[in-house]
Formats: C-alpha cells, structure tokens, sequence
C-alpha cells in the first residue's frame, strides 16, 4: 500500500486489503473511505470485508463509490460530510487514488483556492488541474 499524502488530514492510495487496516490505524488515521464500487476487478476485497475490518480496528468507514456513471453533487456532499465530521486524518481509496482525489478536490472547492487544491493533489501525484472549471477561482 502506497499512502499519498494530500494534506494534514487527507490522504489516498489504491486498493487496500483488510489487512492493512491495523497499520492505517497505527499511522493516526479515523476513518477510512472507499470510493471504489465491488467488482471492478476480480482480485478486488469486497467493500464489506474493510469494513468489518475498519469498525474492528475502531475505525469509521465510509462507502462512497465512484463508478462509470460519474461524480454526482451526492458524492460531493457525501465527501465534504465525512472529511468534515472526522476528528483527525482521513485515508481514501479506490483503485489507483484518482477518484479519491478527484472527489476530495470537488469537496474542498469554496473552501479553498482552486490553485492550492490543483498544487495539492499534485505534490501528491494526482493531476486535478483538469477541475480548475468546478473548484472556483485561481
């Protein structure tokens, strides 16, 4: 599992296993979201199996998958919810972190300059500039 840290409290990866929700929980982190929908791949953990996962480790966990069908102002308000009511560092995932990224980008816009959202998730790796459209002014 490579974490890629966006901010203080965000920071994303892809697929992860029920196994390595114990170290998630040693590195300081809450909550845990997933933002991959079961079956993408066949190798895939079932959403339920990180969950059990998380809620035995103490952990929140929060399903918001981001399949074909697109980002919906649901999903947006789903994020800002979860990152808002968390207590401390929130990891993200879903297949390779781009989603995550993506719908963290969207959730933080009107909170934050879109240029400091796009230089974010770049120096993690995620190129957002692509958004600068929906996350407000540079």
């Amino acid at each position: 599992m490579e974490l890629k840290r966006i901010n203080d409290t965000v920071s994303v990866a892809g697929q992860i296993q029920p196994g390595d929700v114990a170290s998630l929980k040693a590195a300081g982190f809450v909550a845990i979201i997933n933002n991959r929908p079961d079956g993408e791949s066949p190798d895939q953990p079932n959403g339920a199996e990180i969950e059990a996962a998380a809620k035995a480790a103490g952990l929140n966990y929060i399903a918001i998958p981001l399949g074909r069908d697109g980002v919906s102002p649901a999903m947006v308000d789903q994020t800002k919810a979860a990152l808002e009511g968390s207590d401390g560092p929130v990891f993200c995932y879903c297949r390779s972190g781009t989603r995550s990224t993506t719908l963290w980008a969207l959730s933080q816009a009107g909170k934050m300059d879109a240029k400091d959202i796009i230089a974010q998730a770049a120096d993690a790796g995620y190129d957002m500039s692509h958004l600068a459209g929906h996350l407000g002014q540079n």
